[in-house]
């Protein structure tokens, strides 16, 4: 139990980082102080239900893209948030471009990382 509160807090802060991180360095990406936490928690979500759809549909139809699943399902996640309920605006096919791979970095990053010291400190405790 420990550890799935311990991997959503991290898909979370991961998600949160990368949002406020492509809000920052994209001009034509905008992130309402209201709908941060809707954007954040509706792309998380988003990410963790697709991404497994789409590395399964993509090792079934078209092996060689299955590593591009986690770059799809960003992007995918990011569309979805970018609804009006979602909180945040992209506008412009490069920054599109650019926001999904800022997000999918910061994310996979922080997928890696994270945990090593998390769960190392919790181990010695």
């Amino acid at each position: 139990m420990k550890q799935l509160v311990i991997q959503i807090g991290i898909q979370l802060g991961s998600s949160a980082v990368a949002i406020i991180l492509a809000a920052m360095l994209l001009s034509r990406f905008s992130l309402g102080i209201g709908g941060f936490i809707t954007a954040v928690v509706v792309f998380t979500i988003a990410q963790s239900l697709l991404v497994g759809l789409i590395a399964k549909l993509a090792t079934k139809y078209t092996p060689a893209l299955a590593g591009a699943a986690s770059l799809v399902s960003t992007w995918l996640a990011l569309v979805i948030a970018n609804l009006p309920f979602g909180g945040i605006r992209i506008h412009g096919f490069w920054t599109w471009i650019w926001a999904t791979l800022i997000v999918w970095a910061v994310t996979a990053l922080c997928a890696v990382v994270v945990p090593k010291y998390l769960l190392k400190d919790s181990k010695a405790a």
